[in-house]
């Protein structure tokens, strides 16, 4: 397959977050490259996820609904923690090592628990994550690594796609524990 029909379909995979970072470096005359949009689209989904987990008040950062069919949801803290567990589960895979830090499953290391913690947790973690975007290129982004959730293999592509799609599954239903608490999330402020 030729660079650029792959480029056109991962450009085309990722949506419109992404395009900003291509017409960025169009404009720049730099050719773009897969780590810098992966790295742009990263920035965006941590622009949105890092500010919702901030928000939460520390009384209400354990915050889960109660009423209704709630049961056994995750409370808000734990869904932030099982983000940043996986992202640091992706890095680790695309970088074909062991996470930097004992995470004790996609749920997060138990010793982490008190709101500044989880959000110091979650900071690393994106960090972790771009450190781990930067390296692909048209070279190894087709490689197949080992998936951190099973014996399967995976490209670094599909371990990107899904490490960028994954916080906004949790981020929809931060954004519903937020509003139920009154709280206005960061990205729908001042709009």
């Amino acid at each position: 397959m030729k660079k650029e029909v792959l480029m056109a379909i991962v450009l085309l995979a990722l949506g419109t977050v992404a395009l900003p970072a291509a017409h960025a470096q169009a404009k720049t005359d730099q050719k773009a490259t897969f780590a810098a949009v992966f790295d742009h689209t990263l920035t965006g989904v941590e622009n949105e996820f890092v500010p919702a987990a901030e928000a939460m008040p520390d009384d209400k950062f354990n915050f889960a609904p109660t009423q209704g069919d709630f049961k056994g949801v995750r409370t808000f803290a734990q869904q932030v923690k099982h983000v940043a567990a996986v992202n640091y589960m992706m890095g680790g895979a695309i970088l074909g090592e062991k996470p930097p830090v004992e995470l004790g499953g996609e749920s997060g290391p138990d010793n982490i628990a008190s709101k500044a913690d989880v959000v110091k947790f979650l900071k690393d973690s994106f960090a972790y994550l771009h450190k781990a975007l930067n390296t692909i290129d048209e070279k190894n982004v087709l490689e197949k690594m080992q998936s951190p959730f099973g014996p399967n293999k995976i490209t670094r592509l599909g371990l990107t796609m899904i490490a960028l799609g994954h916080p906004f599954d949790h981020y929809g239903q931060m954004v519903e524990y937020l509003r139920m608490n009154n709280i206005v999330p960061p990205a729908s402020r001042g709009q």
